[in-house]
């Protein structure tokens, strides 16, 4: 028997938290091995068990593996979340490159000089609500079922959740012009696993805050 899949990050979200939520939703447990100075960090560069010098880096099936897109796919494409063929699997593909560009300028913005925040929070909402979201729910619309991709949970809508409540962290009303995102939202928040990770007491990270900005710029030198 495997041994449970081990995390290496920081505390906090950035770009591990869609690793816990893609394992969560698997059902998959994992445990957790926080970097919480820079000399864990220099540990791990100096054992050579990071490929690139990076993190994330999680410790899964024999292999410590490096690289958040690489990683995510190997999850899902382990526990059948990964479409039935190459053509649902570059659709997922798709869609999870579009909820990643997004979650990103979000995971960014506590780290960008105060000047400059509210500017880029603007930003967010304008590509959030004009770029992004009109994607997914046209595709909800002309798909026709509950879930993006085939008729079954996919990584594509793990994805897709994780970046509405990050969204919805910058402004709570963000689907407002949006019914069948809101749906969404509500069908695959109540899939028990998903639902179960929600729930306070979970793995899931909460939002960025200045004391978890301060322990990431020692660790990293930023």
């Amino acid at each position: 028997m495997a041994g449970k899949p081990k995390l290496h990050y920081t505390k906090g979200r950035g770009k591990m938290e869609s690793i816990r939520w893609l394992l969560a939703a698997a059902g998959v447990e994992f445990e957790e091995e926080f970097i919480e100075t820079k000399e864990d960090l220099e540990k791990l560069c100096n054992d050579g068990v990071l490929m690139f010098q990076q993190v994330p880096m999680v410790e899964i099936d024999g292999m410590k593996m490096v690289q958040t897109r690489a990683i995510l796919s190997y999850i899902a494409a382990k526990y059948n979340l990964y479409g039935k063929d190459l053509k649902e699997r570059a659709w997922i593909d798709m869609y999870v490159e579009g909820t990643t560009d997004l979650m990103g300028m979000i995971m960014y913005l506590p780290f960008q000089p105060a000047d400059t925040k509210e500017k880029n929070l603007a930003l967010i909402i304008e590509r959030a609500t004009n770029r992004y979201f009109p994607v997914y729910e046209k595709a909800l619309k002309a798909h026709g079922h509950d879930y993006l991709v085939g008729n079954k949970l996919s990584w594509a809508d793990i994805h897709l959740l994780e970046a509405i409540l990050m969204a919805e962290e910058c402004k709570p009303d963000i689907l407002s012009a949006f019914p069948l995102l809101q749906a969404f939202k509500g069908r695959i928040s109540n899939v028990p696993t998903i639902k179960k990770f929600l729930q306070p007491g979970s793995q899931r990270k909460p939002p960025t805050d200045e004391k978890f900005i301060a322990v990431v710029r020692k660790i990293f030198n930023i």
